[in-house]
C-alpha cells in the first residue's frame, strides 16, 4: 500500500513538472505554404465530397485552443478551426469548419481513404490573433491499425502585434480617464495620503506600528495597507475606503510573499539551487494563487540583491552572487507573480527590492553602507534589478543603504536618471519600512527635509514611516517640493490600482470562497515537496553511504533538528504555519518507517550561547534549552548510532540566525552542535549530515569527517517528506550552489568572478611569497559556485567548437559537449558555460556565467549539448558605462560547475 501511494505522489510530482513547460507556442510549420488567397479557391466542404464506402478512416482531434500571451491558461472561444484535406503543392481540395466551446475545447472530426496519399492540415483563425496553421500527422501504422484514429492537438495562439497595441491603447486612454477625472476632484491632502503606506494587522516587521489607521482611512489619508491578510481582515478595511470617504478611492493590499505564502517553498536561496526556471515561475505563480485568495493584491518580492558575504542574513532571501543567473530568476519571479494580466484575481503586482546594491554591505553587516564603483554596478549588481523591470515588475522598493553618499530613498539619480530615464521603469516606487525616516540618521535632514528630498527623487509611497502625510504639505508652502510632483506620484499609485481592477471591483481580493480552493492545498503541498527536492545540493558524497537502504537496516537519527517542525520554514515564512509542516524524523517514517528500525536522540541543543539565545527568543525564536545536560544528550545519541547501520545527523541554524537583522560573524555551526558531530564521527560509524541553514556556512573540519552533506536550507511546509525521498533515493539530487562556500569566514567576500590581480597566485607553485594569496589556508573556496554532486557519475566529453574566428554581430559560434551519465542512477545535470575576456580596455572577471542547460540522462545514457554564442554574451560596461563587446580573444568554458571546466578559445573580430 505504501508504494501505492508512493507511486501516486511520484506522478503527481512528475504531472506538476510537466505542468511548468505545457505552456508552448504553436508555431507555423515552416513547410506549409497554404495562404488564405490559395485556400479561397475552394470553398467546398469535406461533407459535400463523396468519399468510398470501404477503405475510409475517421479522424478526431480533440484539445484546447487557449491564449499563449495568457501563459495558456486562458480558452479562446471565437475561432474558425478548418480540417483542410490538400494534395501535394498544397492544393486543397475540401475543408471541415468547426468551433471551439465557451472555454476554448474542441472536438473536431473528419474521414480519409487509406492508403491516405494526401495531407491534412488546421487553420485556426481568431479575431486578433496570429492565423495558426499545421500539418496534422498521420502515420502509415495507425491508417492500416485502427479504423478511428484519436489525436491530441493544443494550439496555443499569440495576439497579432496590431490587435495588442491597440487593446494596450484603449486600456491607457481608459485609465488615463479615470484617473484624470478623480484627480480633478481630489485636494492636495487627498492625494498626499495615497502617498501613504501603513501596517495593520498580524505582523510586525519594523521598529513601528502605524496609528489611528481606521479614522486616517476615514479622511482618505492612507493609499495602502500591508500585513493585513485574509478576506475576513482586508474587507472590512476596504468597506472603510469604499464607504467613508468623500472619493471612494480603493485601497492596495501588500505583504511579504517571499517564498510562498501559505503554503511555503524553500527559502529564496534554496529555490535558486534548482537552477530551473520554469519550477521558480511556478513556485511564484502558486504564491499569487494563495496570496490573492487571501485578500491580497501587491507582494514585496522579489528580493534579487547580488550578495557576496555569507555574513549577511539577507543572503537567504537572494538568488546567490551571480548576476546572469539572479537575472533569469528575477524574470521569472516577475512573471509568475504578475501573469499576463495584473487585472485578474489571481494575480498581483510585484515588487522588485532592495533598488539598490543592498546586499554589499560592508563586513555583511544589515543596514550598512555600500560604497562601489559605478562599473561595479552596472557589470555585477545592477543587472537583475533591469530584468525584472524589463519582465514588467509593477512596483520597486527602495533599500537602507546610501548609494555614492546619498541613501537610496533620497537619490535621484538611482530612482529617476537610472530607474525612469534609462530603463524606462513606468511603475510605482516605495520605501522599505520607515526608510525615509532613516535618512535622518544618515544625517541628510531633519523628517521634513528628508521626506522632500525623497519625493523629488522620485519616492511615490511612504512606507510606515508618515514623513510624507506629516511635511509635505507644509514643504508644498514653502516652496520645497511642487504640487506637480506630488500629481505626479499620486497617479502612479491609482494607476496601479486600475491595473489590479480595483476601480471596477475593490473587492474582487475578498471572495470569501477562495481560500479553501486555493490555499493549502494537495497539489500546493505536492509542489512544495517537488520544489524542496530539487532545491538540495549533495555537497559530498564518498559514493557508497546514500542513498540509503530502504529496508532491513536500522537509522540513527540524531540532531537538533531532526524533530523540528518550528525551523522548517525559514525566514520571511508568510502566513506559513509552522505546525502544518513536515519534519525529517516524520518524513522518514511516513516514508520506510516499517521497513527500517529509525532511533532518535536529540543529541544537543540547537544554540547554548546565551548572547544569542536571549536575542533569538526576544523575536520568537522559541529556542527551548533540553533538560538534559549537554554530555547526557550526546551520551544518548552515541548510544543509538553505536546500535546503527548508519547515522543522519540533522544540524544546522534556526530560521531566525538568517534573514533580516540576522548578521553573523562566525557563520560555522554552533559549538554544541559541532560537540555532537564529534563524537559521532568517533563511532565509527558513517556519517551523513543533513544541513537546515540560510546562508552559506564553513563546513571545512565537518567536510573531512563526514560521509556526505545534504544541503537543505530550510525546505518549507514538505521538508520531511522531502529530504527523506532524497535521502533514500526516491529523488536523484540535482541542486547546484549559486553561492560560493568559503573554508573560512576571513576569505570573504568569496565569489566565482572576482577579478584578476597582477600577482595572481598558483598554487602548485606553493611557497611563491609575493602573490594575492593567505599564509595559512588556500585561496579557493571549499564548495564553488554551481558545485553540486549526484548519485550518478556524469562525464564531460572533449568540447568543440564549429569555428575558431569569428566576425561582426551577425556571427554564431555553435559549442557543442557529449555528457554521459556512468553511474547506475538516472539523473540531472546542470552543464554551464562560462566565457573569459582575457585582454580588455577595462579588467574583467576571470570568468562569467553566461549559459546553462539542465538536462536528464538516463543510466548509461549519452547526449550531446550545444550552446549558441553571439556577441551579447561577450558585452559588458566599459569605463563610459557603454554596453559594448571589443573584439580580441575569449575563452569559452564549460562544465559541471565553476572550476571544473574544460575550455576552447576562439577569435572575435568586429
Amino acid at each position: 500500500m505504501n508504494l501505492f501511494i508512493f507511486f501516486c505522489i511520484f506522478v503527481q510530482f512528475s504531472i506538476i513538472q510537466v505542468r511548468t513547460d505545457e505552456c508552448e507556442l504553436t508555431s507555423n510549420d515552416a513547410d506549409v505554404q497554404l495562404t488564405t488567397k490559395t485556400f479561397l479557391q475552394s470553398r467546398q466542404f469535406c461533407s459535400e465530397t463523396r468519399f468510398p464506402s470501404r477503405n475510409t478512416r475517421q479522424i478526431i482531434i480533440s484539445g484546447r485552443l487557449v491564449d499563449y500571451t495568457a501563459r495558456c491558461k486562458r480558452g479562446i472561444s471565437q475561432a474558425d478551426i478548418e480540417i483542410i484535406h490538400g494534395q501535394s503543392g498544397f492544393h486543397p481540395i475540401c475543408r471541415e469548419l468547426h468551433h471551439p466551446n465557451s472555454r476554448g475545447f474542441y472536438n473536431l472530426s473528419t474521414v480519409i481513404v487509406t492508403p491516405f496519399t494526401g495531407q491534412l492540415y488546421i487553420r485556426v483563425t481568431s479575431p486578433g490573433y496570429e492565423t495558426v496553421l499545421k500539418r496534422v500527422p498521420i502515420s502509415l501504422s495507425s491508417q492500416r491499425k485502427r479504423k478511428t484514429i484519436f489525436l491530441q492537438l493544443k494550439l496555443a495562439m499569440v495576439r497579432s502585434e496590431a490587435q495588442m497595441e491597440q487593446q494596450q491603447d484603449q486600456q491607457t486612454q481608459r485609465m488615463n480617464s479615470i484617473v484624470d477625472t478623480l484627480m480633478s476632484q481630489m485636494t492636495i491632502e487627498e492625494k498626499i495620503g495615497q502617498l501613504n503606506l501603513v501596517t495593520v494587522g498580524f505582523d510586525v516587521t519594523g521598529p513601528i506600528v502605524s496609528e489611528n489607521v481606521d479614522e486616517n482611512i476615514r479622511q482618505g489619508r492612507i493609499g495602502g495597507v500591508f500585513n493585513t491578510f485574509t478576506p475576513k481582515g482586508v474587507r472590512p478595511l476596504q468597506e472603510l475606503a469604499m464607504n467613508h470617504t468623500r472619493l471612494k478611492i480603493p485601497l492596495i493590499f501588500g505583504y511579504d510573499v517571499i517564498h510562498g505564502h501559505r503554503t511555503i517553498f524553500p527559502i529564496s536561496l534554496g529555490m535558486s539551487t534548482t537552477w530551473d526556471m520554469a519550477v521558480i515561475e511556478t513556485s511564484a505563480r502558486i504564491a499569487a494563487q494563495e496570496a490573492t485568495a487571501d485578500g491580497l493584491n501587491w507582494v514585496f518580492s522579489p528580493m534579487v540583491d547580488i550578495a557576496r558575504d555569507a555574513r549577511w542574513g539577507r543572503i537567504s532571501e537572494g538568488a546567490g552572487e551571480d548576476p546572469w543567473l539572479g537575472s533569469q530568476i528575477a524574470a521569472a519571479m516577475v512573471r509568475g507573480y504578475q501573469g499576463s494580466d495584473l487585472s485578474s484575481s489571481n494575480t498581483v503586482i510585484a515588487c522588485l527590492k532592495h533598488f539598490a546594491l543592498y546586499g554589499g554591505a560592508e563586513a555583511g553587516r544589515d543596514y550598512n553602507t555600500v560604497d562601489m564603483s559605478r562599473i561595479t554596478m552596472y557589470n555585477y549588481f545592477l543587472p537583475p534589478y533591469h530584468a525584472a523591470v524589463e519582465a514588467g515588475a509593477g512596483s520597486v522598493m527602495t533599500s537602507f543603504n546610501e548609494i555614492d553618499s546619498i541613501p537610496a530613498s533620497g537619490n535621484r539619480w538611482l530612482l529617476q536618471d537610472l530607474l525612469r530615464d534609462q530603463w524606462k521603469f513606468n511603475g510605482f516606487v516605495v520605501t522599505d519600512y520607515t526608510a525615509i525616516n532613516e535618512m535622518i540618521e544618515h544625517g541628510v535632514g531633519n523628517l521634513q527635509e528628508v521626506s522632500a528630498r525623497a519625493l523629488n527623487a522620485g519616492v511615490d509611497m511612504d512606507m510606515v514611516g508618515e514623513g510624507f502625510l506629516t511635511t509635505l504639505l507644509k514643504s508644498v508652502q514653502e516652496g520645497k517640493v511642487t504640487e506637480q510632483t506630488i500629481n505626479q506620484a499620486c497617479r502612479r499609485i491609482l494607476e496601479a490600482k486600475y491595473k489590479l481592477g480595483l476601480f471596477d471591483d475593490p473587492y474582487r481580493y475578498c471572495d470569501d470562497s477562495r481560500p479553501g480552493t486555493d490555499i493549502f492545498t494537495n497539489e500546493n503541498r505536492l509542489a512544495a515537496r517537488d520544489f524542496a527536492r530539487r532545491s538540495f545540493v549533495l555537497l559530498k558524497t564518498d559514493r557508497k553511504t546514500l542513498p540509503l537502504a530502504r529496508s532491513n537496516s536500522t537509522i540513527a537519527l540524531i540532531g537538533p533538528l531532526a524533530d523540528d517542525r518550528r525551523n522548517l520554514l525559514g525566514s520571511w515564512s508568510a502566513a506559513g504555519n509552522w505546525n502544518q509542516s513536515v519534519s525529517v524524523r516524520e518524513g522518514i517514517i511516513n516514508l520506510v518507517g516499517n521497513k527500517n528500525q529509525v532511533l532518535f536522540a536529540k543529541g544537543s541543543n540547537l544554540i547554548e550561547d546565551t548572547y544569542m539565545l536571549q536575542q533569538l527568543n526576544a523575536h520568537g525564536g522559541e529556542i527551548v534549552i533540553d533538560t538534559q545536560s549537554a554530555q547526557q544528550m550526546i551520551d544518548e545519541a552515541v548510544g543509538i548510532a553505536s546500535k546503527s547501520d548508519v547515522v543522519v545527523a540533522v544540524v544546522g541554524e534556526s530560521q531566525g540566525m538568517t534573514g533580516e537583522a540576522a548578521s553573523r560573524v562566525d557563520i560555522g555551526l554552533p559549538e554544541c552542535q559541532k560537540r555532537l558531530l564529534q563524537a559521532l564521527f568517533n563511532t565509527g560509524k558513517p556519517v551523513v549530515i543533513v544541513l537546515m541553514n540560510g546562508r552559506p556556512m564553513t563546513l571545512t573540519w565537518e567536510h573531512e569527517h563526514a560521509a556526505a552533506i545534504l544541503e537543505t536550507w530550510f525546505a518549507g511546509t514538505e521538508a520531511g517528506n522531502a529530504i527523506a525521498e532524497v535521502l533514500f533515493g526516491l529523488y536523484n539530487p540535482a541542486g547546484k550552489l549559486t553561492t560560493t562556500f568559503p573554508r573560512h569566514v576571513g576569505q570573504i567576500p568569496l565569489y566565482y568572478n572576482h577579478k584578476q590581480t597582477g600577482r595572481p597566485f598558483n598554487a602548485t607553485q606553493f611557497t611563491d611569497k609575493y602573490k594575492s594569496r593567505y599564509l595559512d589556508i588556500p585561496n579557493d573556496p571549499l564548495y564553488p559556485f554551481g558545485h553540486g554532486f549526484s548519485y550518478t557519475t556524469f562525464e564531460f566529453g572533449t568540447i568543440s567548437g564549429d569555428k575558431s574566428e569569428l566576425r561582426g554581430d551577425s556571427d554564431r559560434l555553435t559549442v557543442r559537449v557529449p555528457i554521459s551519465n556512468r553511474g547506475a542512477y538516472g539523473g540531472e545535470e546542470v552543464v554551464q558555460l562560462y566565457i573569459s575576456d582575457p585582454a580588455a580596455s577595462v579588467t574583467r572577471a576571470v570568468r562569467e556565467l553566461k549559459n546553462f542547460k539542465k538536462i536528464y540522462l538516463r543510466a548509461q545514457q549519452t547526449d550531446e549539448v550545444t550552446f549558441v554564442v553571439t556577441t551579447n554574451d561577450l558585452k559588458f560596461y566599459n569605463t563610459n558605462l557603454d554596453y559594448v563587446w571589443e573584439e580580441g580573444d575569449f575563452i569559452i568554458h564549460i562544465g559541471p560547475d565553476s572550476v571544473n571546466t574544460q575550455s576552447i578559445r576562439v577569435k572575435w573580430l568586429k
